[in-house]
């Protein structure tokens, strides 16, 4: 599955075309052979050189990787119908597995579908990652378009955990959706979603939803007047419509729009190709104008977002950096910044080599200034890597999940323009 054996030199001396292939397969190789064995659904995070032994799956991540399966085969990495029987490999057990009010947890176990606690009182229904799971679930059911017994029943599951999700039950006779509810702890998180942030998505499929549909006005009232939404201010003299100072992370313009395609894409509140472009061009500015004089920043090695870093994990942004370059971050900026996420891709192979490239491409993140390389790799940043560069080359995921009628349905309710 994996590239032939090419070292990290040789593959930043290939063209642009070869190389983007090869980083991507590479990355796919994660949601391939380290996925869980009986359910193949993917694990949170793995190591450089162990596979999970445990049978922890995470739900989120493993939306991206039925997104990522989409693209290996239509690249045919793998056949077809490999990629639907995995995807229906993963559909028995979340058709089984533990729900709350249609919602999905953050992670469950990957045998019998009951849920892993994400922490003490998170122990319930997540709404955002159960939206980035049907997000990627909505292009299957797009590609996998044939009149026969597997495809027919991974269109009808499909169709049947879609309806099932209970979006209204999520708002608490509110104004905003709510991130998390637990039969034990009820709604004791108390967090409500609010913009901007990684969660468009969210709001998208609330509108769309074929049963438990929300209102417009939950997206107005709640989405579009979370404390960091509009900006409208300039960084590095590049204007930034919604956000946070400095745009925050880079997932935050890659998640909802593995699927949501930005281009043309509008509201009254911004252009979203706009509002992705400028947030990556701020936070590339930030990382060559390097005011906290890390080492190792420059043009060519670029990227901050959420990811592990020598003190954990953490969320990495312009105002909120402690040296940690995530690869992750540049690549799947592929779409908003094609030129410099290859400078950036062949630097990390050139410069870094071995130490952050591995049996699944590039390692989670690293500091130089601590002389610190992860020696792990996330379903959330291995999945984006994949499925934004496909969608730079060839628009793939955002043709599948725009052309679902749903989706167009729910954009028109919640006046979005293209």
């Amino acid at each position: 599955m994996r590239n032939r054996s090419l070292s990290p030199a040789e593959l930043a001396a290939l063209p642009d075309a070869q190389l983007l292939e090869a980083v991507q397969r590479q990355a796919f190789a994660f949601f391939w052979e380290a996925s869980h064995p009986v359910s193949g659904l993917a694990p949170d995070r793995c190591t450089t050189s162990a596979t999970p032994t445990n049978d922890l799956v995470a739900t989120g991540g493993s939306g991206f990787g039925v997104m990522a399966h989409i693209v290996a085969a239509e690249r045919e990495w793998i056949t077809r119908t490999a990629a639907a029987e995995r995807i229906g490999q993963m559909l028995e057990l979340l058709n089984r597995a533990t729900c709350y009010h249609g919602v999905f947890p953050h992670f469950m176990n990957g045998r019998t579908g009951a849920t892993i606690p994400f922490s003490r009182k998170d122990d319930g229904g997540d709404l955002v990652e159960t939206a980035f799971l049907i997000m990627g679930l909505l292009c299957a059911r797009e590609y996998f378009k044939r009149k026969n017994p597997l495809e027919s029943r991974i269109r009808g599951l499909i169709d049947y955990l879609w309806a099932e999700v209970e979006w209204t039950w999520y708002t608490r006779g509110g104004s905003a959706l709510q991130w998390h509810w637990s039969p034990n702890n009820g709604w004791a998180l108390d967090h409500e979603i609010r913009g901007w942030n990684e969660c468009l998505v969210t709001y998208v499929l609330a509108a769309s939803a074929p049963r438990y549909r929300i209102h417009p006005r939950v997206y107005h009232e709640g989405f579009a007047v979370g404390r960091n939404f509009l900006n409208g201010k300039s960084y590095y003299d590049i204007d930034l419509p919604l956000g946070a100072p400095f745009g925050g992370p880079l997932f935050l313009s890659q998640y909802s729009f593995c699927g949501i395609d930005p281009r043309n894409l509008a509201d009254r509140y911004a252009n979203y190709w706009e509002q992705n472009v400028n947030h990556v061009r701020i936070n590339r500015a930030h990382c060559v104008k390097n005011p906290m004089h890390y080492k190792g920043y420059s043009a060519s090695c670029w990227g901050l977002t959420a990811s592990d870093d020598p003190d954990g994990y953490g969320a990495h942004a312009p105002d909120s950096d402690n040296g940690t370059i995530s690869p992750t971050a540049a690549i799947s900026s592929m779409p908003y910044a094609p030129k410099e996420a290859i400078q950036a891709m062949r630097h990390f192979l050139k410069v870094h080599g071995e130490k952050i490239w591995g049996r699944f491409g590039f390692v989670d993140a690293f500091c130089e200034s601590r002389n610190w390389y992860a020696d792990t790799y996330l379903a959330i940043d291995q999945g984006p890597i994949v499925v934004m560069i496909e969608n730079h080359r060839t628009g793939l995921l955002w043709k599948l999940f725009m052309k679902a009628p749903e989706i167009q349905a729910g954009l028109r309710a919640l006046s979005f323009s293209r």
